[in-house]
């Protein structure tokens, strides 16, 4: 039967290519009646309140107006994007009563997750809505795929939006002018980067880009994986069998996804040959299990054709009738060379093809490695892979350069006065936190008090490599089972089978390939001594059950409420995983063909059920599929190397609770190990967390124009561990971070010295305030982090202090890392400070009582509480400040609002007061408590003065206010 009401709509919103229109006169225009309906809108929301969200009309309705909602830039509404402000806007221009909208509201909530932060020089705009729709074809088709496999609108918006941030701030490929943007784009681990650039890549030959070439990690697996990707999402069935009849099975031979189960059912297709439907074919100039060797057709492969012989390439009537060539290589000098090569034989034309060139993970490889000095010296010349790219970004004036990472230190540190390097000088775009992924929050609770005990991530998903008896690594492998066996539980009662397609498991100790060889075997041999078939291994699975899975198992999936039940399961799930007589795979080696494994390519074995042994080549770019617990003692001193590491990131749907992390924490003594594994992770993590919160405080435009650009971007990267770099030291020549002003912003250093004389010099520097300190101590109020609405309440002792005077003893306390205080220094000392300037500052000197703090006296001053906490690594604290003293910290200085819970708080703050928290800490390594403290009298020599504070916050500042200060290396001001 014929849906009137939703073909009334489709039509009438196909109309609104441009935003929103009224909707009843654009309804009565494109009706042949006589009059307006005007019983349609009325029948519309009855239906839309009625109806779930299967029903065409309201899906139809749910896709434009999250799509509304997320547009980054429109001309039909002043608000911003993901707001009920933006969304009232478009009811406005709709013409929408409140019943109308109060049923789409309930529908279709308001899509409020953070959108991408864009870092962007100055750009002139080409690619308008209009531009991308009126040629659109590889986009859509990419569109409809993703929400075949399950995306929700949200999430197809988010990616359109921020796909077009990236080819918009391109160059138009029809501009006379030749230019190449360099840009980067930033992910998050295992976070689906690859759609992102396989969307770019879209709306890019769309627009008229005709050569794309994608940089596709080191290896031909992580090749393969890539071209895969880009053949089943966007190029599609129609373009590999150029012509062929996929009926004419002799025709097919030698296509290359003959053997591939997804194949053609999950390949997008287009209809037929894109050029007779009025697009344009895509050529593969590579193939899935073929990397770039030659043109295959010789140099006529890339003589693209015109229309108009007497016009260049990049004119329309010329560009829009080409087919575009897309080729997947590897980093690999020699096939890079060979590339480059076959294109200096085709002479003039490359300077009229628009190229792009999306470089996959781009700090790996790419980036060059060799001493800025040695290049004044004429002793060096660019490193092998990064030489390359600039050859060929040469070759092709207007190839567009954009990088994506993960982890993307090493690229903001590249020269950006080197012309022909790949600094992001033109955009640097941080891509939002997709929905369903598993992160840092999920893994690290950063912002819990230390004194609490583990929270709630690290409880469910973290476990030691040791206990009480030894090495875990057999209950690791009692967890594999365990989660294999509910994984197949949970596909028999009502959650698809599709995300328990594999199911793995992932032991990384070391890089060395005889290490992990030994490892194998003897996880081999603890495998066949498990006993899952007998009453032994049983019995260890029921009281794994019972005592971790069970306990933080999601209620909304289903859970087996006793071992009995799950115990088939256990059977076919030790089956799986020991098929091929063996539940390990090494994945390793020192060419190619070793990593040739049929059991280990998850898109062409239908269940990849296995423990997987490695090293680097597990941790860099390839995706371990179905990864559920995860045993992890590897090493490094790089913290882009550890992130990379972090394969338990990503999206684990149908089994986010099973995930297990068994991380390197204490040995067996109870004595820490060299480096924290999990702390040094977190560390790490924090690094990360704070570039993105900093590219957001600063993506923020002021009388329209950028607050930074990206080559001022560089100074934004912290560092938390000092033996755990942000990226090598050979990816670091250019770094220099000078200032960080920080109005509002919370300060906490970490790095204090261990020397006694160095500690007795603090001190003394503060005992002048600790003996000014107001005898009467003030009573704290603030809510408990538990979210369940109790207070806490702690007394502290406070001081006033003239800005002058804290700038006076913060410039004489002697630091563990003097250049990472520095920039803050910086600040602080700053006169000029466009209206964020601090007047004074409330000092606060918690009192407080408990098993980690005791109460004595310093150097006569007193008594106050002295407070246990451990360095981490190298004389490093990792947060030293409570959660409830801060909230009091923030009320102060401006930044939260006032509460009339917490009146000592309230009483204190005013305009251009800042706030320092001031903490007597113990570290246990300098002795206990007790024996610092002896008598009631504190030695002084023992104490690590350490502080954390808010300058006061600027008064307008949530109007994005510019304050950072920044100094770079720059090699061509230098």
């Amino acid at each position: 039967m014929t849906d009137h009401l939703f073909n009334l709509h489709g039509d009438v919103l196909a109309a609104m290519r441009r935003g929103p229109r009224n909707f009843a006169k654009l309804a009565f225009a494109l009706s042949e009646a006589e009059e307006p309906d005007t019983a349609d809108l009325s029948h519309f929301a009855d239906r839309i309140t009625t109806s779930g969200r299967g029903d065409s009309l309201s899906a139809l309705w749910h896709r434009t107006l999250t799509s509304w909602d997320l547009a980054e830039q429109t001309d039909w509404s002043p608000s911003p994007p993901r707001s009920d402000e933006r969304r009232a806007d478009a009811y406005d221009r709709l013409g929408f009563d409140a019943a109308t909208r109060k049923a789409l509201d309930a529908a279709v909530p308001v899509f409020k997750e953070p959108g991408p932060t864009v870092i962007s020089d100055e750009f002139t705009s080409w690619y308008s809505r209009d531009v991308a729709a009126a040629r659109s074809f590889y986009w859509p088709s990419y569109e409809q795929l993703l929400r075949r496999k399950g995306w929700s609108d949200a999430a197809v918006s988010s990616l359109g939006e921020a796909s077009h941030a990236v080819v918009e701030r391109l160059a138009d490929p029809t501009r006379a002018e030749a230019y190449g943007a360099r840009g980067l784009v930033v992910g998050y681990v295992q976070s689906g980067k690859t759609a992102n650039f396989t969307g770019v890549t879209a709306k890019a030959i769309d627009a008229g880009y005709r050569l794309v070439i994608v940089l596709g990690g080191t290896l031909n697996l992580l090749r393969g994986q890539t071209q895969r990707r880009l053949d089943m999402e966007l190029i599609g069935r129609e373009n590999i069998l150029r012509g062929t009849d996929p009926a004419d099975t002799d025709a097919l031979v030698g296509i290359d996804y003959q053997d591939d189960e997804d194949w053609p059912a999950k390949f997008v297709s287009h209809g037929g040959r894109p050029s007779a439907l009025g697009g344009f074919d895509i050529e593969r100039l590579t193939t899935r299990d073929n990397d770039y060797k030659s043109l295959l057709n010789g140099i006529r492969t890339l003589e693209i054709e015109k229309q108009d012989r007497t016009q260049p390439l990049y004119a329309p009537d010329n560009l829009h009738h080409a087919a575009a060539r897309i080729m997947v290589v590897k980093k690999n000098k020699l096939v890079l060379e060979k590339l480059i090569t076959d294109l200096k034989k085709i002479g003039p034309l490359l300077a009229e093809i628009p190229a792009l060139i999306i470089d996959d993970e781009s700090d790996q490889a790419s980036v060059n490695t060799t001493d800025p000095k040695k290049w004044e010296d004429d002793t060096a010349s660019r490193s092998a892979i990064n030489s390359q790219i600039t050859k060929l970004l040469k070759l092709l004036p207007r190839a567009q350069y954009v990088g994506y990472t993960a982890t993307p230190f090493a690229n903001v540190f590249v020269d950006p006065g080197d012309g022909e390097d790949i600094f992001p000088r033109d955009f640097l775009i941080s891509l939002p936190r997709p929905i369903g992924y598993m992160g840092v929050r999920e893994f690290h609770d950063l912002d819990s008090d230390e004194e609490a005990g583990p929270g709630r991530a690290e409880r469910a998903h973290i476990r030691g490599i040791y206990d009480s008896t030894g090495d875990r690594l057999q209950e690791a492998l009692d967890a594999f089972v365990l989660t294999g066996a509910l994984k197949l539980y949970r596909a028999d009662h009502g959650v698809p089978d599709a995300p328990f397609r594999h199911h793995t498991m992932l032991v990384h100790e070391s890089v060395r390939m005889a290490e992990h060889a030994a490892l194998a075997l003897r996880i081999s041999s603890l495998w066949h001594q498990s006993a899952y078939t007998g009453q032994e291994g049983h019995s260890r699975l029921a009281a794994l059950l019972e005592s971790d899975f069970r306990q933080f198992a999601d209620d909304e999936l289903p859970t087996p409420l006793t071992y009995e039940e799950l115990k088939p399961y256990v059977a076919r799930a030790r089956q799986l995983i020991n098929s091929g007589g063996t539940p390990v795979l090494v994945i390793n080696g020192a060419s190619e063909k070793d990593y040739d494994q049929p059991d280990l390519d998850f898109d062409r074995t239908p269940h990849v059920w296995k423990i997987l042994v490695g090293g680097t080549k597990l941790s860099r770019g390839f995706t371990v599929e179905g990864l559920t617990v995860t045993y992890y003692r590897r090493k490094t001193q790089q913290a882009d190397t550890l992130m990379q590491m972090g394969r338990w990131f990503g999206f684990r749907p149908g089994y986010r609770d099973l995930v297990r992390l068994y991380i390197g924490r204490e040995e067996p003594s109870g004595k820490s190990t060299t480096v924290d594994l999990y702390e040094a992770f977190e560390a790490i993590c924090r690094d990360e967390e704070t570039f993105r919160a900093q590219l957001t405080r600063y993506a923020t435009m002021i009388d329209g124009k950028p607050q930074i650009t990206p080559a001022q971007v560089r100074p934004l990267v912290a560092q938390h561990l000092p033996r755990i770099r942000p990226s090598a030291r050979n990816k670091m020549f250019n770094a220099e971070l000078v200032e960080i002003r920080s109005p509002g912003e919370w300060v906490e250093p970490t790095a204090y010295p261990a020397d006694a004389a160095e500690l007795r010099h603090n001190t003394e520097v503060w005992l002048p305030v600790l003996t000014s300190l107001d005898p009467d101590p003030a009573v704290f109020v603030t809510l408990n982090s538990d979210d369940q609405g109790r207070y806490i309440r702690y007394p502290a002792r406070t001081a006033l202090l003239p800005h002058e005077r804290m700038v006076t003893i913060m410039s004489k306390l002697t630091w563990g890392r003097p250049d990472l205080f520095a920039p803050h220094l910086a600040y602080l000392q700053d006169p000029t400070d466009d209206g964020c300037a601090t007047d004074d500052w409330l000092l606060v000197m918690p009192q407080t009582s408990g098993r980690t703090s005791v109460a004595a006296t310093i150097e006569g001053a007193g008594p106050l509480t002295l407070v246990h906490r451990r360095r981490t690594a190298r004389g490093i604290f990792n947060r030293i400040s409570g959660m409830a003293h801060r909230q009091s910290a923030e009320r102060v200085a401006g930044v939260r609002q006032e509460s009339a819970d917490d009146p000592f708080a309230s009483r204190f703050r005013k305009p251009r007061r800042g706030t320092v928290l001031l903490y007597p800490v113990v570290d246990p390594a300098l002795g206990t408590l007790a024996e610092v403290a002896a008598g009631g009298r504190a030695d002084p020599s023992k104490i690590v003065m350490a502080v954390a504070y808010y300058p006061a916050a600027h008064p307008h500042r949530d109007q994005g206010v510019a304050s950072l200060r920044y100094r770079a290396k720059d090699s061509s001001t230098s």
